[in-house]
């Protein structure tokens, strides 16, 4: 017996909860799974069938959204200069950050704070990938450890969008590549 194909409309349904959910959650945490079939145009039931619990929704959101961050860093490479690819990688980071301010907690529950993210291993990768470019560039500093960037990036998810703009974190971001770069000759750095 053959599996059963996915119908495109269910697809579809669960393609638009997750970009609904995407949005709301990113602009109030507690919203509602009522709101989010509402705005996605689907009954509750159609929602449950796709995700059993709001943990599901977000947890298949968190992967789906970390996945693409993590996929961008060599297509940057591949067209960019390293340091142009590390800005706008770190810009699409910035940008998913809104996201994980909206549902950290639960991402960080589901994989014990991170300690089983199968994702965490790829996305310092991904970062290395970036930092040794720039390095043999000859942009950024040799010898950078990855980890320690993350945890530099990880204050972009502390930044509540409602209450700030992208501004703050193109600031930041300049703050944090400033500290990456090779000291200008004749600086005292």
């Amino acid at each position: 017996m053959t599996p059963r194909q996915t119908r495109s409309d269910a697809v579809a349904n669960r393609d638009r909860i997750l970009a609904v959910a995407r949005e709301a959650f990113a602009d109030a945490r507690d919203t509602s799974l009522t709101a989010i079939a509402r705005q996605a145009g689907v009954g509750i039931g159609t929602l449950y069938r796709h995700f059993p619990t709001r943990e599901a929704l977000v947890i298949e959101l968190y992967r789906r959204d970390i996945q693409q961050v993590i996929d961008r860093a060599p297509a940057l490479l591949a067209t960019r200069p390293p340091l142009e690819a590390l800005r706008a990688w770190f810009e699409e980071v910035a940008h998913y950050g809104r996201l994980k301010y909206g549902i950290a907690e639960v991402v960080h529950a589901v994989t014990d704070g991170g300690l089983d993210d199968p994702f965490y291993d790829p996305f310092v990768h991904a970062i290395g990938m970036l930092l040794d470019a720039g390095a043999a560039e000859g942009r950024l500093k040799a010898g950078l450890d990855p980890e320690d960037v993350l945890f530099q990036l990880s204050v972009l998810w502390k930044i509540n969008p409602a209450k700030y703009t992208d501004a703050r974190a193109s600031r930041l971001l300049d703050l944090i590549i400033d500290g990456l770069r090779v000291p200008a000759a004749g600086s005292n750095h």
